[in-house]
């Protein structure tokens, strides 16, 4: 085991964002590590904290404040029961520290700018899995963080999305 490291993990409670989280639990997380989940929410969201943290994000949420639905409501957030399993599975059996935390704006923006607010050691993003056409009219998010985080970005692909 090397030093403590500080993890990233962008979550929007996607199947892809959770396959990214369960992808670092078990490949990635060591005994000592800062896991940080990272919300980022519509600047449209009007959460009750959001006027107090708008430009610098909420403060770091320990896990067992974010898992009280009144916590996370402040923020503007609907906790996920299968993510706070994973969460406490990862705290439990790896001895990984887990914290939250909210941003409000563009995702790109806010993930790169938590890299260096946060220290991140490495980021780890889920991918949509979006075509050609709609990945240069949407944008990607992952595409743009991977090029752009001062930290290592590691993009976990989703399952193949069926067609209807």
């Amino acid at each position: 085991m090397g030093k403590a490291r500080t993890i990233g993990i962008g979550m929007d409670y996607t199947p892809t964002s959770k396959s990214a989280l369960r992808w670092t639990i078990d490949n990635l997380v060591e005994s000592g590590d800062l896991i940080i989940i990272i919300h980022v929410r519509s600047p449209k969201s009007d959460p009750t904290n959001k006027k107090l943290f708008e430009n610098t994000g909420s403060p770091l949420i320990p896990l067992e404040e974010f898992r009280e639905i009144n916590v996370s409501k402040k923020y503007g957030l609907t906790p996920d029961p299968e993510v706070l399993d994973m969460l406490d599975y990862a705290s439990r059996t790896k001895a990984a520290e887990v914290v939250a935390k909210v941003y409000w704006g563009d995702p790109r923006e806010k993930l790169c700018g938590c890299v260096e607010n946060l220290k991140i050691d490495s980021l780890v993003l889920g991918s949509r899995g979006l075509g050609v056409i709609k990945r240069v009219l949407l944008g990607s998010v992952s595409n743009y963080v991977a090029q752009n985080a001062s930290c290592p970005v590691t993009v976990v692909k989703g399952p193949p999305l069926s067609k209807p």
